[in-house]
């Protein structure tokens, strides 16, 4: 067996891991903070205080591998966002911005002595330049429009910029103009040709997200910039999928090309610039899957990005491919490894990439060689994110189901763990969270399924505890090893619950065969996972009372809250469904993203309608009897909220107990701070009344 299939089997079962040089001392890490001093830690989570946790953002590591930048949102505190300069040698830490508009979009200059940021300090947003010699920022652009993003090449003049415009403009203006006359209209009409209308939480306009190319002046500031693709009605998938040639040469982005299509396929493309003559060539147009994220390498040689092979798919596994651009040869690099990149980027070497994929319920740091293809994990304890390397040393963000994010550092070879910043440190010290574990059971077909639990946070030996059983959204999704900011598993401990999660067939994390399974078996394997995985962690952990339980779940999770009360109807005390979906041909005909419900049911509602109709909710309310509080957000248009309405309707028809909650300026998720409190008010009082013997306020 070569060293690939080890590691290829490694993550598959975790001990396989234990040869990872720092894996002693992550589990340790991980040890102490889940010990935590009783003693000292006499409050329990609440929202405000989830609400008003300081947040990390644009974490960078300067190209010379000397400093980190990085910036902090201070919680709900309007103008108190800043970035911060840390010393990687003398570990010394500086305030560079105080300004009371935010910075963000943070880009290191490639000789390391200055930082690129977005601010609208000047009253829109546009490009502002710091140098860390002294002095104050400057600002570089002076656009009649805000600059939605941005990418500074090598040569610190060349500049990518992200503008919202109306396509045919062949100036800045013509799309001020336009937007202006649009806002003078005295009529209140939307009118569309063809398809997308709405997207997320907002209808569509005229406009797309174009991408720019522009030179700096040698004085003054820029106030013009060339649209590259001024006639698509297309946008681009993003700024951070944008990448300048080390020359300056060229660069590529990704977006879908102009067609009429774009509500049912997931065909992305890689496209190239010449920005010599801006002409414009798609590199991916063979592959009509999902191809994101390029990225050149440092010495102009390659050209890599991530790529899916199966079309109108959303969570196929992201696999790395690499382009010679010498012989223009492109290869696909490990293409046997088993989990899905999210993240990616070169070495300083070329020689190999840092990867970051979600791993058995864990987001891990990956090594993958380019000449081999041999994978190696770095680092695998909790949800990583934010990866930046410089020589040796890898930095990333860290959160845990038991602490918020900070920033950390880690050798290529796994060694030299170690915490460089502790931003919520006086709130943490003051806080009990809950214990927590990961588990395995035999599931659908006995194959192995992983989940987790977590005790109450002032959790007593010989006492038995309700249960607050949460049910991941996606479907493709994991509630793993992380610290949510919508779902936060302590929030239910602090309550005194304890907490069952399960990552059942269709969970990301664990192999493409197993995200897969979920794929026109809805109601199937997911349900008996879940039935046998409460089932096995009632008897082994005594502590919790599978006869006093309420279930909750969201979008996906709502939908199988749906599906408990047809299929599952005296398994809980209560239910909490939030944006589930209830009746499968509506939601086909009113969603926005087509090609969602179009793979996993194998096509449209009107040709393949048998395949909705076996797992849809509505076929079932017969059977349904338990109380269930249904909430949702009125501009949710993924899940449009006729959805919990019909579930209600039908609740209050059949005179079950039952309770609608609308936010009417929330989306598909709960997230300003008053409105998510008073969302965890309404699920904790719900469950207070139908859960015996639980100690909450």
């Amino acid at each position: 067996m070569n060293s690939f299939s080890k590691i290829t089997l490694g993550t598959i079962a975790s001990v396989a891991f234990a040869t990872v040089p720092a894996l002693a001392e992550q589990a340790q890490a991980n040890s102490d903070a889940n010990t935590g001093n009783v003693a000292s830690q006499s409050e329990t989570l609440t929202v405000e205080h989830l609400n008003n946790f300081r947040q990390l953002y644009d974490v960078k590591v300067s190209p010379d591998g000397g400093a980190l930048v990085y910036g902090i949102k201070n919680g709900q505190e309007k103008g108190a966002n800043h970035l911060y300069l840390r010393d990687l040698s003398t570990e010394k830490v500086s305030q560079l911005t105080s300004n009371k508009a935010s910075e963000h979009t943070v880009q290191w200059a490639s000789d390391s002595k200055g930082i690129y940021f977005l601010s609208s300090r000047s009253g829109s947003s546009q490009v502002w330049f710091l140098s860390l010699g002294g002095g104050e920022a400057k600002q570089l652009t002076d656009f009649p429009m805000d600059v939605g993003g941005y990418k500074m090449a090598a040569d610190g003049k060349t500049m990518a910029l992200a503008f919202d415009v109306k396509p045919g403009c062949e100036t800045l203006q013509c799309s001020v103009e336009a937007k202006q006359q649009l806002a003078a209209q005295k009529h209140n009409t939307r009118a569309y040709d063809q398809l997308m209308v709405r997207h997320w939480d907002h209808w569509l306009d005229t406009f797309n997200t174009h991408l720019f190319v522009a030179t700096l002046p040698e004085t003054g500031k820029l106030t013009d910039a060339t649209d590259l693709m001024p006639e698509w009605n297309a946008d681009i998938a993003g700024m951070s999928q944008v990448s300048f040639h080390p020359d300056g040469t060229k660069l590529a982005f990704s977006a879908k090309s102009p067609d009429r299509d774009h509500a049912w396929t997931t065909n992305w493309d890689i496209f190239e610039v010449d920005l010599a003559t801006n002409a414009m060539t798609n590199i991916t147009e063979d592959n009509k899957a999902w191809d994101a994220l390029p990225h050149y390498s440092s010495d102009g040689r390659y050209l890599a990005w991530k790529a899916m092979k199966t079309e109108v798919y959303e969570s196929d596994k992201f696999s790395l491919k690499v382009k010679d651009l010498r012989s223009s040869k492109v290869q696909d690099v490990a293409p046997l490894w088993d989990r899905s990149i999210s993240d990616f980027h070169f070495s300083d070497d070329n020689r190999s990439v840092i990867a970051l994929a979600q791993d058995v319920g864990q987001k891990s740091i990956f090594s993958i060689s380019l000449q081999f293809g041999e994978v190696t994990p770095v680092y695998q304890n909790g949800y990583a994110g934010d990866v930046t390397s410089a020589g040796k040393a890898i930095y990333f963000t860290r959160h845990t189901l038991d602490t918020p994010a900070d920033i950390y550092t880690i050798n290529k070879d796994g060694y030299g763990f170690k915490q460089l910043t502790d931003i919520n440190k006086d709130t943490m010290a003051k806080l009990q969270m809950g214990e927590f574990k990961q588990f395995s059971f035999p599931g659908w077909n006995d194959e192995k399924v992983y989940g987790y639990w977590l005790k109450p946070a002032n959790f007593e030996e010989g006492k038995k505890y309700p249960i607050a059983f949460l049910v991941h959204g996606g479907p493709q999704g994991s509630f793993g090893n992380m610290f949510h900011y919508r779902w936060n598993a302590q929030l239910w401990a602090a309550q005194g619950y304890g907490v069952v999660m399960i990552d059942f067939h269709g969970s990301t994390g664990y192999g493409q065969k197993f995200t897969d399974s979920i794929s026109g078996d809805w109601g199937g394997k997911p349900l008996e996972d879940l039935q046998k995985g409460f089932a096995y962690i009632t008897e082994k952990e005594t502590w919790l009372d599978g006869d006093n339980a309420c279930a909750l779940g969201a979008s996906y999770g709502g939908y199988m809250m749906n599906w408990f009360m047809g299929k599952w109807s005296d398994g809980f005390n209560c239910i909490v469904n939030h944006a589930g979906l209830f009746d499968m041909k509506s939601f086909y005909y009113s969603t926005e993203e087509l090609w969602f419900p179009e793979h996993d049911f194998s096509g449209p509602y009107y040709e393949f309608a048998e395949n909705y109709d076996k797992f849809d909710p509505s076929r079932f309310v017969d059977n349904w009897k338990m109380p269930m509080l249904v909430i949702q957000g009125e501009l949710d248009y993924r899940v449009p909220y006729a959805q919990s309405l019909g579930a209600f309707t039908t609740l209050q028809r059949k005179g079950i107990d039952s309770r609608l909650v609308m936010f009417p300026d929330e989306d598909h998720h709960i997230r300003k701070p008053d409105n998510l409190k008073e969302w965890y008010r309404e699920v904790f009082a719900w469950m207070e009344k139908y859960l015996k013997g639980q100690n909450a306020e």
